[in-house]
């Protein structure tokens, strides 16, 4: 999608006619925090060129995320509801505070509900309970992992119940925590809510711990599995370097995107070799990953190979079909690459000893990280002010370091992948020294470690 087809124009529920219960300033010098105004806007696109001067249009622009000086709902009358949706992912409890305690003590908001167990949760066939959300009850959520509400997949194409139960509950904000498929849920609700002519707010937190939403710098969780990741590559070197031929093999989440991958092995410096599903690889041949990662071990005696999720799902998950929340089944590609290697060797007759780590529900239900939390908390603050400013159909993130509110359509619209000609991924290559492409195509130009050991074919 081209930036001039994009369309970062925000949805509003009507005039903002109320002034905001919050204290703030219009002036600057004055040591008082500023409102933000729908005027305070910043480019997606910061790359420029000299001499070159674009008219800036709606579509290259977005709102800045803050507190409004007029805002739409009266406070006293509001009732908020926050649902949480999909897999695990640090910070979600840290999300849920920030938004209790904002709603709570920024505009004296005292009726909130949690909503369990997903979009399920609103459907009269699962008779889930909700959960009323004070300070108390969110006061110490962040020291523990998962999510307080529960969560679920699925549920979310069940349009007209779930809003059939927003209008029983009388709430008139909306919350969803959660990735692209709740947020497509949160779109598709919004649009139903819209054609009943209803006054309801729907903001969106996104959460995805494989850091692919489009348009937005960094998802909540993401830190938090970087910095879990490298604990179990740091297990995983161990075990390679105390053993001759010693292998680690780890794991990690990216569905589509190797984020997760890529930055562990910056964190880390002990990985060799990073497999994602961004960059093709072979896994046979005279320049496939099982030749290079024979050279390794001839030349270093150990390798340490951190492989997402998503990677050569081209070959195993052609006829798996989607699960609940629309996403492709995957198969699981760490046992699978753990059997070929052991059979590439014992063919060849190389002994090795092979160490598999699978750390991905220890990081998603993980503790965020304490820069996770921050970011959790200022997301749910700025969650909190769009929604009573009467924004709706939004998602908040973090787009070239500022809070901004991006619309849902334009969030959900493509995914974020790993590109394998930035920095990002070039320095990884620096990181680890693997090949640039192991492909047999590309053969002849991507050997990198210097090695003379010709392997065994």
């Amino acid at each position: 999608m081209s930036e001039e087809k994009l369309d970062f124009s925000v949805e509003e529920l009507g005039p903002r006619n109320i002034r905001s219960p919050i204290t703030m300033s219009k002036n600057s010098g004055d040591f008082i925090a500023n409102y933000v105004s729908d005027d305070d806007l910043i480019r997606f696109d910061s790359n420029v060129k000299l001499g070159e001067q674009p008219a800036i249009e709606r579509s290259m622009v977005l709102e800045k995320a803050g507190p409004r000086e007029m805002i739409y709902f009266m406070p006293e009358h509001v009732h908020a509801g926050i649902v949480t949706c999909g897999g695990l992912c640090p910070g979600i409890n840290d999300v849920i505070r920030a938004i209790v305690r904002c709603l709570w003590y920024h505009y004296r908001v005292r009726r909130i509900t949690g909503i369990s167990y997903g979009y399920k949760g609103f459907l009269p066939e699962y008779s889930y309970p909700t959960k009323e959300l004070t300070l108390d009850f969110v006061d110490d959520i962040h020291k523990i992992g998962g999510t307080v509400l529960g969560t679920s997949r699925g549920g979310g194409k069940e349009v007209a119940k779930i809003v059939d139960a927003i209008e029983q509950l009388n709430l008139n904000i909306l919350f969803t925590i959660g990735g692209d498929g709740t947020q497509r849920g949160s779109l598709d609700i919004a649009d139903e809510i819209k054609r009943r002519h209803l006054k309801i707010a729907c903001i969106g937190i996104p959460k995805t711990v494989d850091n692919d939403f489009s348009f937005i710098q960094k998802s909540f969780g993401f830190d938090t599995a970087v910095a879990k990741a490298v604990e179990a590559v740091a297990s995983a070197h161990m075990e390679a370097k105390s053993q001759p031929n010693g292998i680690g093999l780890v794991k990690v989440m990216g569905r589509e995107s190797g984020f997760i991958a890529a930055h562990t092995a910056l964190a880390s410096h002990e990985v060799n070799f990073v497999l994602i599903p961004e960059v093709p690889f072979d896994l046979e041949g005279p320049n496939g990953f099982f030749e290079h990662l024979e050279r390794r071990l001839h030349n270093r005696k150990h390798a340490v190979i951190i492989v997402a999720e998503g990677a050569l799902q081209d070959v195993l998950a052609k006829n798996s079909g989607t699960d609940a929340s629309g996403n492709l089944k995957i198969v699981d590609v760490g046992p699978y690459l753990k059997q070929k290697i052991e059979e590439y060797f014992k063919k060849i007759d190389v002994e090795i000893t092979l160490k598999y780590i699978d750390p991905s529900y220890q990081v998603r239900s993980a503790v965020a990280v304490p820069v996770d939390s921050i970011y959790c908390d200022r997301l749910g603050n700025a969650a909190v002010h769009a929604a009573m400013a009467g924004k709706t159909k939004v998602v908040i993130g973090l787009v070239n370091n500022e809070f901004v509110h991006l619309p849902i359509k334009a969030a959900v619209s493509r995914r974020s992948h790993v590109d394998p000609e930035s920095s990002l991924w070039r320095d990884m290559l620096d990181a680890t020294h693997q090949p640039i492409l192991m492909t047999n195509a590309s053969a002849g130009i991507n050997f990198r470690d210097g090695g003379q050991y010709k392997p065994k074919r």
